[in-house]
């Protein structure tokens, strides 16, 4: 495992929502249509010693706990149907006891690649005190810092269409990598000559099709942001056991 190689002059303290919002604009889901709502847990990444005043800022990085999803379909893989077959309170009691997501994991860009993010997830996920730690995400696709930070990986397979119109964005040079950010995505599709162009075109509508009114959307930032949210909405599964709690009932 890589170790964080400047994690001697950092420091992880409790954080607060003010901390949040000054990392959240580098974040891929940051849109004026998303939000983070109702928070458990905030913790903060801050410069100490010699890169203190060297940072410009006095957070970091941050990460977000929140309470878990009530029905999550890779969560009944993960525990073996533990929190499956139950009826509706009784199922949204135990996981709201016994589970914490990760909503949010930002790390300011100049600090990025440094193992900085698994570093905070490792350090944060045994201070909430509950048996198990749970996270959704494409960025971990890209970037696997939960696997790093400790946490087991569940993929679900990806829908044909979703598969088709990565492949014809990966065709004309749109990496998988690049589909976290809709402005960059937006801007290559700009840059394309016109054959390209109208070939993603046709692809992108044909993949709207299924998603009622949004199939006439027009072109442009707001349409491609929906599109990759709609082409990444099955995200990997991490989990964390914590080995020194046990299961609440």
């Amino acid at each position: 495992m890589r170790s964080c190689s400047i994690c001697k002059d950092m420091e992880i303290t409790p954080g607060r929502f003010e901390d949040y919002k000054k990392l959240a604009h580098y974040h891929y889901r940051d849109s004026p249509e998303s939000g983070l709502g109702p928070f458990a847990a905030i913790y903060a990444v801050r410069p100490t010693g010699r890169i203190k005043w060297r940072a410009d800022t006095d957070t970091v990085g941050v990460i977000v706990y929140t309470m878990p999803n009530p029905h999550v379909e890779l969560r009944n893989v993960a525990t073996a149907g533990l929190f499956a077959g139950l009826d509706r309170d009784t199922q949204l009691a135990l996981v709201n006891k016994n589970i914490r997501r990760i909503a949010r994991v930002i790390i300011e860009p100049r600090f990025r690649g440094i193992s900085l993010a698994s570093w905070l997830v490792r350090t944060t996920m045994p201070l909430m005190k509950v048996p198990i730690i749970e996270a959704l995400a494409v960025m971990g696709l890209v970037n696997p810092f939960f696997e790093k930070a400790g946490m087991q990986v569940y993929t679900a397979k990806t829908p044909l269409r979703n598969a088709r119109l990565i492949e014809a964005l990966g065709s004309v040079g749109i990496e998988d990598r690049c589909l976290i950010n809709p402005r960059i995505v937006q801007d290559r599709i700009g840059r394309l000559d016109e054959g390209s162009g109208q070939f993603i075109e046709r692809e992108i509508s044909l993949f709207l099709q299924t998603y009622g009114s949004r199939r006439t959307m027009s072109p442009g930032l707001n349409r491609t942001r929906y599109v990759l949210t709609k082409l990444t909405d099955r995200p990997a599964y991490y989990i964390w056991f914590n080995p020194d709690m046990e299961l609440r009932i």
